[in-house]
């Protein structure tokens, strides 16, 4: 398990924050249609936190992405480094998620984010943010859609509806399993929105999220555990970054 310190140069209030962002947004790419889904490697990231101790624990979980099974993983824990502020989760997160990420022993391919990416308010989610500090190929899937409206998708697993922002479309909602509430897929960075929504049904062969969202989140779950040596106020992040 890797021990992260918050970088000296990193954002410390709101308009900071939303200063890289606007940055940092202008390099995202979303015209590249990303890696054939079901082929080479592709990794899950997620977080815990322990608000309470100001412990933030990060999950990167590399499976092979035709059989699914994990090929690697890292955990990463350090203190919290931003305040919780709706549209900025991501400065909480990213230093101790990109510590998990360079401390796996193999490339992680695609990574896939559990939150959002275009489909955000100032359409710099997570995945797109990470995206463009790694270069990676990323996406979001999450399991709610934000501030954002949608129809419900057709019954059958596949089938889609356009997730809004008004008249834009900034994601879909995406059906994984017949009947089951669809999850929200956005772009991140270097992936088209129809790629994310192909790489998502590839990883939910059986349950309504997908494998690399399923193993990072135990992952995480068992480092904040591990880190905080089971205390009580142990709890998720929440759902909107």
């Amino acid at each position: 398990m890797t021990t992260v310190r918050i970088p000296e140069d990193w954002p410390a209030t709101e308009e900071q924050a939303r200063a890289v962002q606007d940055a940092l947004r202008e390099r995202v790419v979303l015209d590249e249609p990303g890696p054939p889904p079901g082929t080479g490697r592709v990794t899950g990231v997620d977080v815990a936190y322990d608000d309470a101790r100001d412990v933030v624990a990060a999950a990167a979980v590399v499976l092979d992405a035709a059989s699914l099974d994990v090929v690697a993983e890292a955990t990463a824990v350090g203190r919290i480094s931003f305040p919780y502020v709706p549209g900025l989760l991501a400065f909480r997160e990213i230093p101790t998620v990109l510590a998990a990420l360079d401390a796996l022993p193999c490339a992680p391919g695609l990574v896939v984010c559990d939150g959002y990416g275009f489909a955000h308010p100032r359409r710099f989610g997570l995945a797109s943010h990470l995206g463009v500090l790694t270069g990676l190929p990323t996406i979001g899937v999450a399991k709610n859609p934000f501030t954002f409206t949608y129809d419900e998708p057709d019954t059958p697993r596949g089938s889609t509806s356009a997730l809004l922002a008004g008249s834009e479309e900034v994601g879909r909602a995406l059906r994984t399993r017949d009947g089951v509430k669809p999850v929200f897929v956005s772009a991140g960075h270097r992936v088209s929105l129809a790629g994310a929504c192909a790489h998502t049904l590839a990883l939910t062969p059986a349950y309504r999220l997908p494998e690399t969202t399923r193993k990072a989140d135990a992952l995480c779950r068992e480092a904040l555990r591990q880190a905080c040596a089971d205390g009580p106020s142990t709890r998720r992040r929440p759902a909107s970054r």
